[in-house]
């Protein structure tokens, strides 16, 4: 409906009731807590006042612990829920509460331990299977890992490729170091395992000739005692982490009754949160603290109430216009155009002492929506789907207008649809000559078709883009008044209403009443004459030369403009008939085998598959399409007449959850 106006809070209170006076704001939810002035943080520097402080860091990681013990418990404890659940109720007074905070912060510590236990003996059995593997070509080998040779031999494990035969590198070492010699140990695809043995003198010589053939030194340090005994305690150690990483998972799943505390606590955190934050905007002395913020006026006997409870003094006024740009927006619409604030978010909330766009958008967007998609199956599914959540989540703020767009753009859709004779494209008229090839059905009854007479919808569709973009315009004119801007309106808007009515009656004398000569006559005097408000619209602010390039920019930029705004509403036409021609496609493909073979169970069957993968592509394409191109002539062709955006969207304290939902009170 409107932009919700804003005053400005400004209020001292006795220190030693700052957290209930905070717990009753967050319990109210209408007071956006905001930073202090400038002039009261100048006293800061002086000595008089100083910042609040908070426990905010140690909230957020004791909310952190709780939230992930809570994913925890739903990995190793899955939570069997309805496919489709609104989240449980609960009073605000139990999410103000601490009590069973303590516990739940223990509890979740001692999951999170055992999950960090369990990820330790996942890391070790890593490193114990990767002992094991690197052990296992020398299981056959026995001999202590540890040795290192005598008093005169040195011994060495190492490996070739085994694309090398062993006796080609024997005699090459036989040749170099006569006293030393290759022992195979074990052998696999790419490796071949070997133990040399040398005379100490000669192993510099020996490891010099094995290097010309690849040959790699092992080293296996820290193991003591043969590989099989090493594998063998490898495993054993394996078997013991395995055994208490399961007795640590069934540790963490028994803790699943306490799951709703978990969940109970972590928003009661997050309330706690959003008060240390608003806590930490506040400045105070010994036995005082100041509070400043912004509520919206409807509210305002409501926080009187409130305020009257608690030893305080606090002041409401009007902001100024030069603070208009720091006051918040909220936006206030009813159960049909509040369906838009989730388009109006994605763009950008409007600035405070502006216009709320939604109730004039709202409209043009569902409508707009409905011709796009134009057709009565995939409405009815658009429309069940919004009522079935509706129904089934309970949804509010974001999710409520998501559902509600879902709602009303399957409602238009349903109602285009069946102008245009659409039931999923043509599938009533391709079953029936399933059934019998020989009916004379020609379809479901219409008012247009988009395939056949696409002509008339490309200029209904343009229609419709000149009478909105006439609405913007209107919007803009009566900003601009009410500003007390009038002649920027009459000069900028006024000229160009101007020109379309000239132009309109040209139109009527060329195309409807060609005999009245005077209707065409009156009709290039109004163009002549918006033409001329037109350039002195552009020229009077300027001076000299520049009313003649005003003048250009205004004729270049009007004609260019409009033509191309006007043009961007054909996207209207080129997704109906895209919509209707696919989903035509995918009827006509689905009944090929029924027409050559014949209507039976496989011929049905194969239709029933392709009807349903084909039209599930074609909506899931159009609902996402729709919207996109939706959005576009909304927020670039509507927004772009009259929009001024930059709003800062109104965060009050309140009540803040995840895993449940506060009562309204």
């Amino acid at each position: 409906m409107a932009i919700l106006k804003m005053k400005r809070l400004r209020l001292m209170l006795v220190r030693s009731q700052k957290e209930e006076l905070l717990k009753e704001l967050a319990r109210l939810g209408c007071v956006q807590v905001s930073e202090i002035s400038q002039e009261v943080q100048e006293q800061e520097s002086e000595g008089l006042v100083r910042r609040e402080g908070s426990e905010l860091s140690k909230l957020k990681s004791q909310q952190a612990s709780l939230e992930r013990a809570v994913e925890l418990l739903k990995r190793y404890a899955p939570e069997k829920t309805p496919l489709l659940s609104a989240k449980p109720e609960v009073e605000g007074g139990v999410l103000l509460a601490e009590e069973g905070l303590d516990e739940a912060l223990e509890l979740a510590a001692a999951v999170n331990e055992r999950e960090d236990r369990i990820r330790r003996n996942l890391a070790e059995e890593s490193r114990e299977r990767s002992l094991i593997e690197s052990l296992t070509p020398w299981e056959s080998l026995d001999l202590p890992l540890e040795t290192e040779g005598t008093e005169r031999c040195s011994l060495l494990l190492g490996s070739l490729s085994s694309r090398i035969p062993l006796q080609q590198v024997s005699e090459a070492l036989s040749e170099k170091a006569e006293e030393a010699e290759l022992f195979p140990v074990s052998q696999d695809k790419s490796q071949q395992y070997v133990l040399l043995l040398s005379a100490k003198e000669q192993l510099a010589a020996a490891q010099e000739c094995l290097r010309d053939f690849g040959f790699g030194a092992v080293s296996l340090n820290g193991c003591t005692g043969t590989a099989k005994e090493n594998i063998a305690a490898a495993k054993e150690r394996i078997k013991t982490l395995v055994k208490e990483k399961m007795s640590l998972t069934q540790e963490i799943a028994a803790q699943a009754p306490h799951r709703e505390e978990l969940k109970l606590a972590y928003d009661r955190l997050a309330t706690r949160i959003g008060m240390a934050e608003a806590e930490e905007r506040l400045y105070g002395t010994g036995s005082a603290v100041v509070l400043a913020g912004w509520v919206p006026a409807e509210r305002e006997e409501e926080l009187k109430a409130l305020l009257e409870r608690f030893e305080c003094a606090w002041e409401l006024s009007e902001p100024s216009e030069e603070e208009y740009p720091e006051v918040p927006v909220k936006l206030k619409n009813n159960k049909f155009s509040n369906a838009l604030n989730m388009v109006t978010n994605m763009y950008s909330l409007p600035a405070y002492g502006t216009v709320d766009a939604n109730p004039i958008m709202a409209p043009f967007f569902i409508l707009f929506y409905g011709l796009m998609m134009a057709d009565m199956g995939y409405g009815i599914i658009m429309i069940a789907a919004a009522l079935v959540a509706m129904k089934k989540l309970r949804p509010r703020k974001g999710t409520l207008a998501f559902c509600q767009l879902l709602l009303y753009g399957g409602i238009s859709t349903f109602i285009m649809g069946a102008l245009t004779g659409g039931f999923f494209g043509n599938a009533p008229e391709v079953i029936a000559k399933m059934i019998d090839p020989n009916t004379t059905f020609k379809g479901l009854p219409y008012l247009f078709n988009p395939v056949d007479q696409s002509e008339l919808v490309l200029y209904g569709a343009m229609v419709l883009g000149v009478i909105h973009l006439n609405v913007g315009m209107i919007v803009s004119f009566l900003e601009k008044k009410r500003a007390g801007n009038l002649m920027d309106g009459v000069f900028e808007e006024g000229p160009l209403w101007v020109i379309l009515l000239g132009g309109v009656l040209v139109g009527l004398q060329m195309l409807v009443w060609k005999d009245l000569q005077i209707l065409k006559t009156i009709g290039i005097v109004i163009l002549a004459v918006g033409a001329v408000m037109l350039l002195y619209g552009a020229g009077r602010h300027s001076k000299g030369f520049g009313k003649v390039t005003a003048a250009f920019g205004i004729i270049y930029n009007t004609l260019t403009g409009w033509f191309g705004d006007i043009l961007s509403y054909s996207r209207i036409m080129a997704l109906m008939l895209a919509g209707s021609v696919v989903a035509q496609v995918f009827n006509t493909i689905a009944a090929m085998p029924a027409e050559s073979a014949g209507l039976n169970v496989f011929t049905g069957i194969v239709f029933l598959i392709i009807f349903l993968i084909g039209h599930a592509l074609n909506f899931g394409l159009n609902l996402l399409g729709c919207f996109v191109h939706d959005l576009r002539l909304q927020c670039l062709e509507f927004f772009g007449k009259f929009y001024q955006d930059g709003g800062k969207d109104f965060q009050p304290l309140e009540l803040r959850s995840k895993y449940a939902v506060a009562k309204e009170e």
